[in-house]
């Protein structure tokens, strides 16, 4: 049995993959547009059919899934929700840190914890909010 998050950027999947690519190193497994959908009763939204509806995507060991929704634009939501990014070292929590909340908000800065030498907490630029730590030892 397996729980992996599915997220859901309104419109903005692609130009996430690419910037998950980037700066935390995520690997995109599988990519499946509206367009490639052998099914004709799933059909896109008119200008959708290049936006992508379904993919995989890993980072690290985690898996996780996205799509660009239901041809609805707008912003994306991610309530009640927060993936949480652990780094190996100090120094490469601070990089994600800082990859990740530009262009975001963050809504605790880096700091030592009771728990960590580094936690902080953002939302990033695609509305999905982060913890970020370092693995404690």
């Amino acid at each position: 049995m397996q729980v992996q998050a599915y997220l859901s950027f309104a419109g903005r999947c692609e130009e996430a993959l690419d910037y998950y690519k980037k700066h935390v190193g995520a690997e995109v497994t599988t990519l499946m547009r509206w367009s490639d959908s052998p099914d004709p009763e799933m059909k896109a939204a008119p200008g959708h059919e290049q936006k992508i509806m379904h993919a995989a995507f890993t980072v690290g060991k985690s898996a996780l899934m996205a799509d660009d929704g239901m041809g609805v634009p707008g912003k994306a939501e991610f309530k009640g929700i927060t993936l949480a990014l652990s780094a190996a070292s100090d120094a490469e929590t601070k990089r994600l840190f800082g990859a990740l909340s530009d262009g975001g908000s963050v809504q605790m800065p880096l700091a030592k914890t009771f728990w960590t030498s580094s936690f902080g907490m953002l939302t990033d630029r695609f509305g999905v909010p982060w913890m970020v730590m370092t693995e404690s030892a």
